[in-house]
């Protein structure tokens, strides 16, 4: 069994529920651990925060006023990819020092590496942009309707 999708979506707040609910929606009808959906979940709405907050400029038109989400569950696992048109980053510089646990800002990476198995922060190549993107091993529900086999 293997199911994606993706997204573009405005770097509005409005759109980090909608690419959460989608999700849950589809590890849900596929029979996904509900811890397992919920993690992800989580993780996803911090990388679409981030990508709504930091992910482009006013200034340089409309492409940078979207993003990108993707997900793909393979059956094994599912890997999902929020894709910006901001400025970038550097990743380790920006994880080699975590915000204090108190913080309202800040936390976001640190908490997706918390929750996935597997995280790749990077610039989009030839581009301007980040991408994030993370997986996480899928545990199943005994009776799960969409199951590898």
């Amino acid at each position: 069994m293997s199911i994606w999708w993706s997204l573009h979506l405005r770097r509005e707040a409005a759109s980090v529920p909608l690419a959460r609910r989608l999700l849950l929606g589809t590890m849900e009808t596929a029979g996904v651990d509900p811890d397992v959906s919920y993690d992800l979940s989580v993780a996803l709405s911090e990388a679409c925060a981030n990508a709504v907050e930091h992910g482009g400029s006013a200034a340089s038109g409309g492409s940078s006023e979207a993003y990108r989400v993707t997900a793909y569950l393979d059956g094994v696992k599912c890997r999902i990819e929020v894709t910006d048109s901001g400025p970038g980053f550097t990743a380790p510089a920006v994880l080699a020092r975590p915000a204090r646990t108190d913080s309202e800002h800040g936390r976001g990476l640190t908490l997706i590496q918390e929750l996935a198995d597997h995280v790749h922060i990077g610039n989009k190549p030839g581009r301007a942009g980040t991408v994030v993107s993370f997986d996480k091993i899928l545990k199943w529900q005994e009776d799960a309707p969409l199951m590898a086999v």
